[in-house]
């Protein structure tokens, strides 16, 4: 499950329940280990003086697909990219606390940026294809990270391809411009591209917002069958979506983690009257 430090709730409710919890306890490595993919406690984020996120700690379970959800600007995508480092990316952001993945903080001196980000891949809210071949966008990570031998990179290539349930459309043209598939096929591209160099962590920022509902669905039966073996985070505006694909849902509200927890509870049995206004549409 998701394990949702209370002390981050609502602003109205943060300094009764840190009163009465004090600091969140550590979970013990004894705990995790191989049960927790991803570890965040007292996570803070600022841009420049102002503070998006505040004191946010949860915990992901391995192989499994967690949603956030919130309203925009809660702070949820902020959140999503702190777990790759691209928000170093960002001028004048700062990030304090600890996000650990597997057990190691991602945030410690010397970590190698380039392998967690092959370790922990994402997927961008329009697909961004590289202006390469359908071939070449799905080899060119494979390459960067050290794979050599055309049979080698053309096997990857191929498994990468079926995960993503796109094989069977572009075997016969894997040099043709990836420019000139469709919204939703370069969407599952950049998912065979992503998982190619066989990612711990998969990080989905709004994957379907601007695809039609028969590429939804498509990307959504390929986001069930890919966490049978890859832990997957999915930011999502839509409540339906997150219901569809997965086993855990967060929800943030104004830069705090509201509540957390199996996704059937969240969406039926709240414990936050405020978590329970989002999904019922009341606000949002």
């Amino acid at each position: 499950m998701i394990l949702a430090d209370t002390s981050t709730n609502a602003p109205q409710q943060k300094a009764h329940a840190t009163a009465t919890q004090g600091t969140p306890v550590a979970v013990t490595t004894a705990e995790t280990t191989g049960r927790q993919a991803v570890e965040v406690r007292n996570l803070e984020v600022f841009y420049g003086q102002h503070k998006a996120v505040h004191n946010v700690s949860l915990s992901v379970k391995h192989q499994e697909v967690t949603a956030f959800i919130g309203p925009s600007g809660c702070g949820k995508s902020t959140i999503l990219r702190c777990f790759n480092r691209m928000n170093d990316l960002v001028r004048h952001c700062r990030v304090q606390g600890s996000v650990k993945i597997h057990g190691a903080d991602i945030y410690a001196r010397g970590t190698d940026v380039m392998e967690l980000r092959k370790r922990t891949g994402m997927v961008f809210q329009k697909p961004n294809p590289f202006p390469k071949s359908i071939h070449e966008n799905v080899a060119y990570p494979l390459r960067i990270h050290g794979v050599r031998g055309k049979a080698v990179i053309a096997e990857k290539v191929e498994k990468s391809l079926r995960l993503a349930g796109l094989w069977e459309e572009v075997k016969d043209r894997l040099h043709a411009s990836a420019l000139s598939l469709s919204g939703g096929q370069q969407q599952r591209l950049c998912i065979a591209r992503a998982i190619a160099v066989d990612p711990d962590v998969l990080l989905m920022d709004e994957p379907c917002s601007a695809l039609d509902p028969i590429a939804t669905k498509t990307i959504e039966s390929l986001i069930n069958e890919l966490s049978k073996s890859i832990t997957i985070v999915i930011v999502t505006h839509n409540m339906h979506q997150a219901v569809r694909v997965a086993h855990q849902t967060a929800f943030f509200y104004m830069g705090n983690l509201v509540e957390a927890g199996p996704t059937d509870k969240m969406f039926h049995n709240p414990e936050q009257h405020q978590t329970l206004a989002y999904v019922t549409g009341q606000f949002g």
